[in-house]
């Protein structure tokens, strides 16, 4: 049985290998941002089909626990589409739930946070476990790309009672706990939505480019 999504193109339902096949079409930069604006950020996610209500309450929760607009607030990944192009799978009760933030009010307050860091880091030649500083650099690499992963910051830095408060918010939000229903949901924060689509863009060209390598 085919992979569907909740969105729809030329009036019919999406499914997991005509989305592969349109992807495989887009041929130029300009086709490939168009391809996911179309499906990946317009539109209303699989995981919230049928339910506009449930999804503008889900993104209320999240925009008053950080005070930003609800719109700045998107679902992606498998929850978005109903399926994952990149593990060629359906959207499942294993499936998480991935929300994109894009604000760079919240982008730029974590960032000073860790920018004090940093400096009493450089003062104080603090000992970090080797893990632990790997996991940092890790983290500045995608803050580079301009999305901050709270994931990625080590419990022994600073941030901690930061990401604890984070990561216990989202919990409050899993499982359950929200209209989202039984998934984990996960969060990052996109310095604009700009840095959103390059991400997105770039992870389809991968798949673009890998499928047409297995096709060979």
């Amino acid at each position: 049985m085919p992979v569907t999504t909740a969105l729809e193109a030329k009036g019919e339902v999406v499914h997991l290998e005509s989305f592969m096949e349109q992807l495989k079409e887009q041929d130029t930069i300009e086709k490939q941002y168009d391809f996911c604006r179309k499906f990946v950020l317009h539109g209303t996610p699989h995981v919230f089909n049928g339910r506009d209500d449930d999804f503008y309450e889900f993104r209320k929760r999240i925009a008053q626990k950080f005070n930003i607009p609800f719109h700045e607030i998107y679902i992606t990944g498998s929850g978005k589409l109903g399926f994952s192009p990149f593990k060629l799978k359906e959207f499942d009760y294993d499936s998480d739930i991935d929300v994109a933030i894009i604000s760079p009010n919240l982008f730029e307050n974590i960032m000073r946070d860790i920018s004090k860091y940093q400096m009493s880091f450089r003062k104080a030649r603090a000992v970090v476990r080797e893990s632990e500083l790997e996991m940092y650099h890790q983290f500045l690499e995608y803050v580079a790309l301009g999305w901050i992963r709270p994931d990625k910051l080590p419990i022994s830095f600073q941030m901690k009672t930061f990401k604890n408060d984070w990561f216990n918010f989202f919990q409050s939000l899993s499982y359950g706990k929200s209209e989202v229903g039984n998934y984990k949901v996960n969060a990052g924060v996109f310095q604009s939505y700009e840095h959103l689509e390059d991400y997105i863009v770039s992870g389809l060209i991968d798949v673009r480019n890998s499928r047409k390598l297995r096709n060979k």
